[in-house]
């Protein structure tokens, strides 16, 4: 697969050619930012660590330039601190078993770009070819516009897809925005207590956004124990980590589904959530 950026590359961390890593995956994740696949997909990691028949890859959309940086990086060029997040997404894929780590290199007023068809093709190109069961991309509700956009392209590309090629399966998963909210019939909870100390190494490689100024690692990892605590208030623990995601799978499967209307629709059932629990005692 040729990609479409100069600064494009596909790292895989155990050394296969990229299209046997390609094809044999089973489980995708497409993100926007360095380090925003290790927050928001670590349900798929799990899936695959350590196993010989289920393999993730990660798919990075954006070059990772104008992120906030400090102390050590505090005079580093955006240039440079495109290096360093690459850098940093590798370790993470080395550290996760990834079958393949994809760094795709546009720069975010590309993908916010509502008529850039090259990144809806490139995407198609690689779901094609990948083939994955499940596709983990940003929530629709989340409130980084980079985010919403990539979600969007995804939605496009798959669309665009004949139906054998889209997977069984699409999640909107929490970054910049928990779902939390979403009732508790509509969110789709995914288990993520397994291999804690594998899940605070895959954070914390990204020291660039930490050492800056961001504890993206801490806020994680007490995000996910919050979740598990507070999923159920008549019912001891069950679990130490739980990240939420809403299903997507009707987008892709249902081409005429409005996508604001999709989103806007599962604010309402909040909204309705509130106002009959209110109303009971009111």
């Amino acid at each position: 697969m040729k990609l479409k950026k100069s600064g494009a590359e596909i790292f895989i961390p155990d050394g296969v050619s990229v299209e046997e890593a390609l094809i044999r995956t089973t489980h995708m994740a497409i993100a926007a930012h360095q380090d925003d696949i290790e927050i928001m997909a670590m349900d798929g990691i799990l899936k695959a660590f350590g196993t010989s028949d289920q393999w993730f890859t990660g798919v990075v959309v954006t070059n990772g330039s104008g992120s906030p940086r400090d102390a050590l990086y505090a005079q580093y060029t955006d240039e440079q601190m495109q290096q360093i997040r690459k850098i940093e997404q590798k370790k993470a894929a080395y550290v996760g078993e990834y079958g393949a780590q994809v760094l795709l290199d546009y720069p975010s007023s590309e993908v916010k770009d509502r008529q850039n068809q090259v990144l809806v093709d490139e995407l198609q190109e690689l779901i094609t070819l990948a083939k994955p069961n499940v596709i983990y991309t940003h929530n629709l509700a989340d409130k980084h516009d980079t985010h919403i956009a990539v979600t969007v392209k995804v939605i496009t590309a798959l669309r665009q897809l004949s139906p054998a090629q889209r997977p069984e399966k699409i999640y909107g998963c929490e970054v910049w925005r928990d779902l939390d909210w979403m009732p508790d019939q509509e969110k789709v909870v995914f288990d993520v207590s397994a291999h804690e100390n594998i899940a605070a190494a895959l954070l914390g490689v990204f020291d660039s956004q930490i050492c800056g100024g961001k504890r993206y690692d801490l806020a994680t990892m007490g995000r996910r124990k919050a979740h598990a605590t507070f999923s159920a208030s008549h019912g001891v623990d069950t679990a130490t980590g739980f990240t939420y995601a809403m299903d997507l799978t009707p987008l892709i499967t249902n081409e005429k589904l409005d996508i604001v209307e999709f989103i806007t629709e599962e604010i309402a059932k909040f909204s309705l959530d509130v106002e009959q629990r209110v109303k009971r005692f009111v």
